[in-house]
């Protein structure tokens, strides 16, 4: 080949993979392409694929991993490439795996300076992958994947699985894996790094009856066929740490199998936040007494030696402290006195079983629920252990470091929801988890120096999918992901996993999807929610959701068959259900309206409701009997309809419908104006000759917080706007977000809004805030307003941290604070909202005159006509 041509090529394979490197966020770099070169490796070539090399002494998850690489290419190629162990087996083309200090292989291409070695020792987690010409005689050329420790020999492996087409959710939402004839590997040192965050994982939890009687129809139960599963799913998506199924679960005990696997792939073992020293709750039988160490703290300590004991040198996080018998306050009030103690028992029991001190063993406390109020009232534990601070259960972080607190041995983790049982209300049917609160808020921890442990309560696994994946390609790292970047987020997992087909609409309905359930959880719908009467609400959030329903249809009809399955799990049942459920509940409202109204209608629709709560079953069923000839009967046998309390019903129970009796037969058509609405207009009589901004009609003016006439940043902070974050449109907020109060001053950040009032006199500004919670010792979070140039009022966002405001707040998923202004004459006006803590996310402003009334509606009212 000509000097010449071998530079264009190798431009040519750079440029490809400057491009890739742009569009991929999931996977930030592609070096896989299909075109053979001379500086290429041929993993796959005109029929043939090159040997895996891997050395019989490295360990045994790397052995098995690599046994996965093997599959993952013949799924692929339908070459199935040939294992060897020793050198002298090898010829032309191999794949070189192995672990730095555990392979001979790889520590003598690191001795000859084929391989640098200081790339990866001392590293966490960190593998290279690069091709290396003639490593050793008889080898042409190999492609080199070694790891600075086990998992980072893994994390390389099932890297370069994905990178030739096969996705985490293989198995698990039944992706299909892509064929392919020719794959090479474009030369350069292929690493991820070492992640930002050490400790990565989920939490497996409120998994009766959906995960539980699939995983028994399955597998006959959690055991480690059903934990095989759960562990290479979490190592594709390179996490590390799991708490597993806990509800009458016992993960040591129901199968030994389940920890030696575990500690062979290298998954970091847990509890979760109450359960003490490895065991799990089910463990604690009655004969063991009262779960109370006041009274009965010989049979606890017996109890935790023995899960000390059973722990042996397997890789954990050992959960200190003690709460309740079953997931209750240990007592009314705090008593620190006897939670100290208990800590330092069990610091005891681990030096004294693992026969080294206790600070070796790693160590977490994690601060949940009334726990909190122990640290927050001075309870302190050693250095060493990592502080778990938690979110509220519904994705709102409750506490973090102070910005000028001292450093810890130990660190900071957050333990986050996707998934929940308990008040206001359970949440765990569907996924309504969006990815830019989820990045708002840990961005927000990571910020203030949380980096040690990231772990979510995922609940049955499905149908968490996306945002799963989402939480631990940005714990690896942070720092990579913005609120400009979320975005394209949505497009690379929908092209990885269907093979970039329909590509641009299936993130825009995966987006969108996500966006319209966490207005309010399934669980919390009812008839009352949404408005028929005011704004044309209710209409419009049931033809939004029509409008997802057509668009994932018209794409599953344009798919090729095999992406059918994966596609129903992950886009076309969240779409169907939910819009299914919506309108439910939209019809059953009608109905009730029209019934009291003597109406005909309110009979059709009772018939309505009753249609759409069967199709609600028959999507479950399709899901359960159907989908992948029945592989996931049981997944999602989650009641969902008819809560009237935070703990579920038995079984779904149909909206109350009315039929009415007719006097004489009546047309039954349904006009127009059976359907009330109250839409806005600007009055037509009114001069808008030099107005300006958003102008006041009805008497009220409605604003989305993204579109502000004027931002004023400063060179410490700005104000980012999150797209689709939120309930209406997009959320404001300073970033970064680890930074002091800001003192309001003439050049302080804030957002000017231009408005147009045609009265005057009093009004009030409701600004909608995503529902945070104050994670500072101080009184609360704050923000400044005011009009034009009056003295700003400044506002504490969390001056009623009362139950009920709480509960109302994440119910709602958005948190309304009013505050009172004069305005002395009509005309153009400026509203200026400061920023003073940077972690409040501002949605929508909605300001009443004296004149008007803002009509009831969930939402609120749309936003006003500008005049620009």
């Amino acid at each position: 080949m000509c000097l010449k041509f071998k530079l264009l090529n190798m431009f040519l394979s750079l440029f490809l993979l400057g491009l890739s490197t742009k569009s991929y966020a999931i996977n930030p770099e592609k070096y896989i392409v299909n075109q053979a070169s001379a500086e290429n490796f041929p993993l796959v070539s005109k029929g043939k694929t090159a040997s895996i090399l891997i050395s019989k002494t490295d360990f045994s998850g790397v052995l098995k991993v690599a046994g996965h690489l093997e599959n993952d290419i013949f799924q692929v190629s339908d070459l199935h490439p040939k294992r060897i162990s020793a050198i002298s087996e090898a010829r032309d083309f191999v794949v070189i795996i192995g672990t730095l200090g555990k392979s001979k292989i790889i520590d003598q291409l690191a001795k000859e300076g084929k391989i640098n070695a200081n790339e990866l020792r001392g590293k966490w987690e960190k593998f290279t992958t690069q091709i290396v010409e003639n490593p050793f005689k008889g080898i042409k050329k190999a492609l080199v994947i070694a790891g600075s420790d086990k998992r980072g020999t893994i994390y390389g492996i099932y890297d370069l699985s994905n990178q030739i087409g096969v996705s985490p959710w293989y198995y698990w939402a039944d992706v299909p894996i892509k064929k392919q004839s020719e794959l090479h590997v474009v030369p350069g040192i292929h690493s991820q790094g070492e992640p930002k965050v050490k400790y990565r994982g989920i939490f497996i939890n409120d998994e009766a009856p959906a995960l539980s009687g699939w995983a028994f129809e399955k597998y006959g139960g959690f055991n480690s066929k059903f934990y095989d599963k759960v562990f290479e799913l979490i190592l594709r998506m390179k996490g590390n740490y799991l708490w597993p199924a806990m509800w009458g679960r016992m993960f040591y005990v129901e199968d030994p199998q389940n920890a030696v696997l575990a500690n062979e792939y290298g998954i970091v073992m847990g509890t979760s936040h109450h359960e003490p020293l490895t065991r799990a709750h089910a463990e604690w039988g009655k004969s063991n007494g009262k779960w109370d160490f006041n009274t009965n703290s010989e049979a606890l300590i017996n109890f935790w030696k023995d899960g000390i004991k059973r722990m042996g040198n397997n890789e954990t996080i050992v959960t200190v402290g003690m709460r309740g018998d079953g997931d209750e306050p240990m007592t009314e009030g705090t008593a620190i006195g006897l939670l100290e103690n208990i800590v330092k028992t069990q610091r005891n029991i681990i030096a004294e079983i693992t026969n080294k001190p206790a600070e070796e063993t790693p160590q977490m406390w994690a601060l949940y629920k009334e726990v909190q109020d122990y640290y927050d009232k001075g309870m302190t534990v050693p250095d060493d252990i990592t502080l778990l601070l938690c979110d509220d259960n519904w994705g709102n972080i409750r506490k973090l470091p102070e910005l000028d607190s001292k450093p810890r041995k130990g660190g900071y983790g957050i333990y986050y929801h996707f998934d929940y049982v308990g008040g206001p209300r359970n949440y765990k049917w569907i996924n309504t988890n969006q990815i830019e609160r989820i990045w708002e808020q840990m961005d927000l921890a990571y910020q203030y120096g949380v980096d040690k442990i990231w772990i979510v309560n995922v609940g049955d696994i499905k149908p968490m999918e996306f945002p799963i994946e989402f939480f631990l390609d940005m714990a690896w790292n942070p720092e990579k992901f913005n609120a400009g970047n979320l975005d394209q987020y949505y497009v690379n997992w929908a092209k990885e996993n269907f093979g970039d087909q329909n590509t641009n609409d299936i993130a825009e309905i995966l987006k969108l999807y996500t966006k319209y359930n966490s207005r309010r959880k399934p669980e919390l719908l009812d008839s009352k929610t949404y408005s028929i009467m005011n704004y044309n609400e209710a209409e419009k959030v049931v033809e939004d959701y029509k409008k997802l329903v057509q668009k994932a249809n018209s794409i599953n009809k344009k798919l090729q068959p095999e992406y059918k399955d994966a596609f129903y799990q992950l886009v076309l049942f969240p779409v169907l259900a939910s819009s299914n459920l919506i309108e439910m509940y939209v019809a059953a409202a009608k109905n009730q309206l029209y019934a009291s109204q003597g109406r005909a209608s309110a009979n059709l629709y009772a018939e309505k409701v009753k249609e759409l709560f069967e199709r609600d079953s028959l999507l479950t069923n399709y899901y359960h009997t159907k989908l992948a000839n029945g592989k996931w009967n049981h997944i999602m046998s989650q009641t969902h309809i008819g809560y009237d309390n935070w703990q579920q019903p038995d079984k779904n129970i149909i909206p109350q419908t009315k039929t009415i009796e007719l006097a004489i037969k009546e047309v039954t058509k349904i006009a127009a104006e059976d359907f009330p609405k109250s839409e806005t207009s600007i009055n037509k009589n009114r001069d808008l000759y030099h107005v300006r901004g958003f102008v006041e009609d009805n008497g009220y003016i409605s604003i989305e917080s993204k579109n502000y006439s004027k931002a004023i940043n400063s060179d410490a902070v700005k104000w980012t706007t999150i797209p689709n974050l939120g309930r209406t449109e997009s959320g404001v907020t300073l970033k970064p977000s680890n930074i002091k109060p800001i003192e309001i001053s003439e050049q302080s950040p804030r957002l000017e809004y231009d408005v147009h009032f045609f009265s005057k006199g009093n009004v009030k500004v409701h600004a909608y805030f995503s529902p945070t919670i104050n994670f500072t010792t101080r009184d609360g979070l704050k923000y400044g307003i005011a009009f034009d140039e009056e003295k700003p009022q400044i506002i504490n966002f969390n001056a009623d941290n009362s139950e009920k405001n709480w509960a109302e707040s994440v119910a709602n998923n958005i948190k309304i604070i009013t505050s009172v202004h004069t305005i002395e004459k009509a005309g153009n006006h400026v509203l200026k909202f400061y920023g003073i803590d940077p972690a409040l996310v501002l949605q929508k402003i909605v300001i009443e005159t004296e004149e008007g009334k803002i009509l009831k509606s969930y939402l609120g009212p749309p936003e006003s006509f500008r005049k620009e």
